[in-house]
């Protein structure tokens, strides 16, 4: 089957630094796969890569069969079937928590107002917050900004989810509600590729574990099997320090 992601030997530099090495990566329809690695080993970069908002040196990245890299690419189509979930919410403050999600079908796809809201409050209640619809971001907590956030990336019915670092910012007590919603997407058949270290998430939801460091994939397998068994001596001296 045609993966629903494609990435062949994509390199990205930022001046002398060299963070994406000659990346090769298939994820499957339906796939959860976790990317886990040191800071600095091109996590967020290759997550950010898939929907343009970093721009690779080289290679080819296909989303669905459509090539990012090619200029002419409507890239607006990728970032809708390529949904993103940020590490610090990026909701808009002066918009309440309805209105946060049904701007952009509304803006992007030309959905009707009555139609984006009704879909917004269906998501709104999928993520455990009908009752916050008219609710501002500044008057919720991390862990429900993050669910909206999350509420509002699904809104344009994308085929795959990106997060990166989306529990990195909250609070201990916080993660559980949000990685929940995360696991129940996962149970759904949704295609997530979560930049992440939150190994009991890996362990609910994920189908591959893939350990990234210095720009390169080092080792890539099921995640028990990677946490009780990993074969490279880089991953190992890293599941030391965070196990």
């Amino acid at each position: 089957m045609e993966p629903i992601i494609r990435i062949r030997n994509v390199r990205k530099n930022y001046g002398n630094l060299e963070a994406l090495r000659g990346i090769d990566l298939d994820i499957q329809k339906n796939e959860v796969v976790l990317i886990i690695g040191p800071s600095g080993s091109g996590k967020s970069t290759l997550l950010r890569s898939i929907n343009r908002l970093e721009v690779i040196n080289s290679g080819q990245i296909f989303v669905e069969g459509q090539s990012v890299t090619d200029p002419k690419v409507d890239i607006r189509h990728i970032r809708e079937e390529a949904g993103m979930v940020f590490q610090n919410f990026n909701l808009f403050p002066h918009l309440d928590c309805l209105q946060n999600i049904i701007l952009s079908p509304m803006t992007v796809k030309k959905v009707p107002k009555q139609e984006a809201i009704t879909e917004a409050k269906r998501l709104l209640k999928k993520v455990g917050l009908a009752e916050k619809a008219h609710a501002y971001p500044n008057e919720l907590s991390g862990g429900q900004r993050q669910r909206i956030a999350i509420a509002r990336a699904l809104a344009m019915h994308p085929k795959v989810m990106l997060f990166d670092e989306p529990t990195s910012a909250l609070d201990p007590e916080m993660i559980k509600e949000v990685l929940d919603v995360m696991t129940d997407l996962a149970k759904e058949g949704m295609t997530m590729l979560v930049v992440s270290h939150e190994m009991g998430f890996a362990r609910a939801a994920a189908n591959r574990v893939i350990f990234m460091d210095e720009g390169q994939i080092v080792e890539s397998a099921p995640p028990e099997e990677f946490f009780t068994h990993p074969k490279e001596e880089r991953a190992k001296r890293f599941l030391e320090n965070i196990l």
